[in-house]
């Protein structure tokens, strides 16, 4: 099932006070928007995120079309217009089901979108909610203060939360039949006559609505960060060949790199360590040299895989750095260009990238120029 997901983006956050609308406040250094649109960029299932932007914020937008897997669009004047823009963008690109999310709730886990998939595989719609617990109260404001005037039965009450997922055409159709704004997209499918799965929600799933919902997101993050940090170290040594393959890069040389694949020394030393990290084993458990489909293979390949599996965990990349060690050919010239690919592979801003080089003073293989050695250090974080 082909999946997208559309970050709604586009309100003015009034009730979080004075300053910038809250879907650009910081979160631990990082936009409301960002902590959501990676939350889908980097789950598997998910092929292409739409952002919506308020107009007057498009001025971002080409920070984030940069990666080939976003879109931005214009919202509207109310949520539901905007949910259509993002709807219509994606029209005619033959997705089965999309996601629909407040950017307002930087906190969705993988768990939270894999459950609303997985109900997709058998319903026309699911979203994630949370039972009531509490006794709920009628009240009004009065000349002392607000009173309670009486009690509400809580019986199959539940408080809904995002992404809620829909079979594409489906719920296309019912926003362009719908008359007006609506709370969330359940509302408009139930107006259409789609029945609604209920998956389990999340408490820290939360929706930052006022200034104190920021404090309670960084309790959470604070509680339930797992960082960890990973190494990996390759050789490649010279052989035949006119160039040889670097960090994504192909620089001519007098000689070329021998190994099954394309010999990126840098990209195996990168994807071992993001193995390393996540106690995933190595390139070689994954990808056997002993099976003929890997010879010549692109390292790209393999790189994709470990970021993906990091992903599937909940684990996004922090930083990533990595040291090529040899004599020859110059990586100085090279490395902010390695840097921006590798960051490109591995779907994060390139200034989390660093790709430098050393040589060993002429002593030991790399010395000799009989080949290159690479060593890298990846961060992870999941939160």
């Amino acid at each position: 099932m082909r999946t997208a997901a559309i970050i709604v983006a586009a309100g003015r956050g009034t009730r979080a006070g004075e300053g910038l609308p809250k879907q650009w406040r910081s979160l631990r250094g990082r936009s409301l928007v960002a902590w959501s649109l990676d939350a889908f960029r980097s789950h598997p299932k998910i092929e292409l995120c739409v952002l919506v932007l308020h107009p007057d914020d498009l001025a971002m937008a080409p920070g984030y079309e940069a990666h080939g897997d976003v879109i931005v669009v214009a919202g509207g004047a109310t949520r539901s217009e905007s949910v259509l823009a993002g709807l219509e963008v994606l029209a005619g690109r033959g997705f089965d089901a999309v996601l629909i999310h407040d950017a307002a709730r930087p906190l969705v886990s993988p768990a939270i979108i894999a459950r609303v998939l997985a109900a997709l595989a058998d319903s026309h719609a699911a979203a994630p909610a949370l039972a009531v617990v509490d006794a709920l109260w009628r009240g009004i404001d009065g000349p002392t203060g607000r009173r309670v005037t009486g009690t509400e039965d809580r019986t199959g009450l539940f408080r809904a939360q995002t992404p809620q997922g829909f079979r594409f055409e489906s719920i296309l159709a019912a926003h362009r039949a719908h008359p007006g704004n609506a709370a969330d997209d359940v509302e408009v499918a139930r107006a259409s006559g789609t029945a609604i799965t209920i998956v389990e929600g999340e408490e820290r799933n939360l929706k930052i609505t006022t200034a104190a919902d920021f404090d309670r997101a960084d309790r959470y993050l604070q509680d339930n960060m797992d960082i960890r940090t990973g190494n990996g170290f390759d050789v490649h040594r010279f052989g035949p060949g006119d160039h040889v393959v670097l960090c994504g890069l192909k620089l001519p040389h007098g000689q070329g790199l021998e190994g099954h694949s394309d010999a990126d020394v840098g990209m195996h030393a990168l994807t071992d360590a993001l193995y390393g990290a996540l106690a995933d084993g190595d390139i070689g458990r994954h990808f056997p040299p002993s099976d003929p489909q890997w010879k010549g293979a692109a390292s790209t390949i393999f790189l994709e895989h470990a970021v993906g599996r990091a992903a599937a965990r909940g684990f996004r990349i922090a930083n990533a750095d990595v040291t090529l060690i040899c004599e020859s050919p110059k990586i100085g010239p090279h490395a902010l260009d390695m840097a921006g690919e590798l960051a490109a592979i591995m779907g994060i801003e390139a200034d989390r990238v660093s790709v430098k080089a050393t040589t060993s003073e002429r002593l030991g293989f790399t010395g000799r120029k009989e080949g290159i050695a690479a060593l890298a250090t990846v961060t992870l974080v999941q939160s």
